[in-house]
């Protein structure tokens, strides 16, 4: 009976064993398909979003863009200065009150005009100084003559007429000095008189004034006025420091005035300044340009600076470009009868409806003539 208990025993426990085993490698059969790789993926090409089509691309012609040959240009903003070497100042060499103001700020005056009266007591101390030198001169040529009488009668040395000579010499220069310092200031020593005129020394505009009726002056203090040629004129513009290669000094700049856009003047780069605006980062260039007659002190205007190398731009008709915020583009033909759109940078505008294109395209390409209607279509 206990060797029959042992055989069942075995067999049970063989059993249990082989359920074991397949139980395994089911698990591992199942496992292999779940961890099997994935299917293939379908690539997809990227898709050209500058690239359209249209039912009948004959429809829009098409125009070969040329070639312009222009120099960089620089356009900055500047004022209308005096120039300063062609303004001359009114002063006065006595001191006094002025009683009449014949000429105001901004008349234009001749040379030799009145311009102002004034009452001074330094004329008056003058003619008194004057007539002082004057008495003084006659009795030492009195004195002289006496002297000259009582040497020849050897009455007197030769030292003592020599004395007497050098006397007179003395009060001879005395008088003419006092002489001409009446002349100077403007009044005839024959015609004693305390008013003093100042006329214009040169002819101009009188660009500024100091004086009014009843003001005192002082001898050569402040500018009673101040005369301005303006025949010739500074046009004074800031420019920043990165574009300062751009201007070279006598080089031709063409001015604007904001009064009169359509007159085109030409002036002269006279100086650089040779130092810059600290905050603003800008110098100072000094254009001389002639006047011809319009333009007025403290008028706004803006210069063109055009460097000295070339460029070439390319040309198209202005309705090939298409402005879509704040970017400009043109439309080339491509492949299958579609048109490609094309960033450009556009210049300036030209005569007879064309455009200066800086970048994007280049001469020989071929452009659709009429962007807009082509985009209105594509919209569609």
């Amino acid at each position: 009976m206990q060797s029959k208990s042992l055989k069942v025993g075995f067999l049970l426990a063989l059993i249990s064993s082989l359920l074991l085993l397949n139980s395994c490698t089911g698990a591992k059969a199942d496992n292999t398909v779940g961890s099997g790789a994935p299917p293939a993926s379908t690539v997809v090409r990227d898709v050209d979003v500058t690239l359209f089509a249209v039912d009948h691309p004959e429809q829009f012609p098409l125009a070969t863009a040329t070639s312009r040959t222009t120099s960089p240009e620089l356009v900055v903003t500047g004022t209308v200065n005096p120039d300063v070497s062609r303004s001359v100042p009114v002063v006065s060499l006595v001191s006094g009150r002025v009683v009449a103001v014949h000429a105001r700020i901004g008349d234009t005056v001749k040379k030799g005009q009145l311009l102002l009266t004034i009452r001074s007591d330094d004329v008056a101390n003058g003619f008194a100084d004057y007539r002082k030198a004057v008495a003084d001169d006659n009795l030492v040529r009195t004195q002289l003559v006496r002297a000259s009488d009582l040497f020849q009668h050897g009455a007197l040395s030769k030292n003592e007429l020599e004395v007497a000579q050098n006397a007179a010499e003395k009060a001879k220069v005395d008088v003419e000095t006092k002489e001409e310092h009446l002349r100077l200031i403007g009044n005839d020593p024959a015609k004693p008189n305390a008013i003093v005129d100042l006329f214009a020394p040169v002819s101009g505009v009188i660009t500024d004034q100091q004086v009014t009726n009843s003001s005192g002056l002082q001898a050569l203090g402040s500018n009673a006025f101040m005369i301005s040629d303006l025949s010739y004129v500074w046009i004074v513009c800031d420019v920043y420091e990165n574009d300062l290669a751009t201007v070279r000094l006598g080089d031709i700049a063409e001015v604007r005035l904001n009064a009169y856009p359509g007159q085109v003047l030409r002036g002269t780069v006279s100086n650089i300044g040779a130092s810059l605006d600290p905050n603003l980062r800008t110098a100072k260039v000094r254009v001389e340009v002639a006047n011809p007659g319009p333009m007025r002190l403290g008028m706004f205007a803006t210069a063109t600076f055009r460097g000295k190398n070339t460029e070439v731009h390319t040309v198209v008709p202005a309705s090939a470009i298409l402005h879509i915020h704040d970017r400009d583009w043109v439309y080339l033909p491509a492949e299958s009868g579609k048109f490609r759109r094309q960033e450009v940078i556009s210049g300036d505008a030209l005569p007879n409806n064309l455009q200066d294109i800086k970048s994007g395209i280049k001469p020989g390409d071929r452009v659709v003539t009429n962007a807009l209607v082509l985009e209105h279509t594509i919209d569609q």
